[in-house]
């Protein structure tokens, strides 16, 4: 039997020899997470007993850690912009690179009066529904539709809008990117694969051993799912709609070079918070 204080030293000890960084702060969620105590209980009483199924289910937790498997996959969610999204093994791990589509495409339709107009979303590729549903909790009228080619996520996404209470605006199902979808949409995200697949073996542990692999692999250049993209785009996109799609690093231009060939016009860039191009905002061509 040990204290609070003492089973969080202790894993932390563990975690810290496996190579987690911030291994203090992770032992303290994964106490938390295993004992059910709140935050508040690691500081007002380190003493408190941890004994039986709580430390066996700490135990379990850490070891699992150790080995390198997500803290978010863990404890079996992540938060994204503010909410929390159930997490599968058929969903990428959202990061908060990712949020940064979310405020560019608010940011678009604050300017055009879409938060008081019934606005139609797309999110091709949506995993855990994170982009879509992080949207329609921001926009009161506006509904959307999450494709992915994954049973599994579409199941992960569909279960993640009930327990947010956006069921009723989002829906969604299974597809190949833009192929025989039906309507165009005023705003569309998507969140490719873009990770040229000689580089997939030498990502952390944690993205290559436990992302799918299906969200991760872009081709030999990571451009693969970008052709697609630019043939699929152009027959989505509302007249007046925007697309936001995320890019690695160093691929903005090759992105923005392809989707113009597709008929699509480059209509800016947003930085992540590491002030690297992440999301690039493409409109309808020009051309009647």
């Amino acid at each position: 039997m040990s204290d609070l204080a003492g089973a969080v030293a202790a894993a932390a000890t563990r975690l810290a020899e496996a190579g987690i960084p911030d291994a203090r702060h992770e032992a303290r969620l994964l106490a938390i997470e295993a004992t059910g105590f709140a935050p508040t209980t690691l500081i007002a009483e380190p003493r408190r007993s941890v004994a039986g199924a709580q430390a066996d289910r700490l135990a379990a937790l850490v070891a699992r850690r150790a080995a390198r498997e997500p803290l978010s996959r863990v404890v079996g969610w992540r938060e994204f912009w503010s909410l929390r999204f159930a997490l599968t093994a058929d969903t990428l791990d959202p990061r908060p690179d990712s949020e940064t589509l979310v405020a560019a495409a608010l940011e678009t339709a604050r300017e055009t009066g879409g938060r008081d107009r019934p606005l139609s979303v797309l999110d091709l590729g949506t995993g855990s529904g994170c982009l879509l549903l992080a949207l329609l909790s921001e926009l009161p009228l506006a509904t959307g539709l999450g494709i992915d080619i994954s049973e599994g996520a579409v199941a992960a996404a569909e279960a993640n809008a009930r327990s947010l209470g956006l069921a009723g605006r989002a829906r969604f199902a299974r597809g190949d990117w833009g192929r025989g979808l039906a309507g165009q949409f005023d705003l569309v995200f998507c969140n490719p694969p873009y990770i040229p697949a000689g580089e997939i073996a030498d990502l952390e542990p944690e993205v290559a051993r436990f992302d799918p692999l299906l969200s991760l692999a872009g081709g030999p250049d990571g451009l693969a799912a970008y052709r697609r993209l630019a043939v699929d785009l152009p027959q989505a996109l509302a007249r007046d709609g925007r697309a936001f799609l995320e890019v690695g690093a160093g691929q903005a231009d090759a992105v923005e070079t392809i989707l113009a060939a597709g008929g699509l016009r480059p209509m800016g860039r947003r930085c992540d918070l590491a002030n690297r191009p992440r999301c690039l905002i493409f409109g309808p061509s020009l051309d009647p």
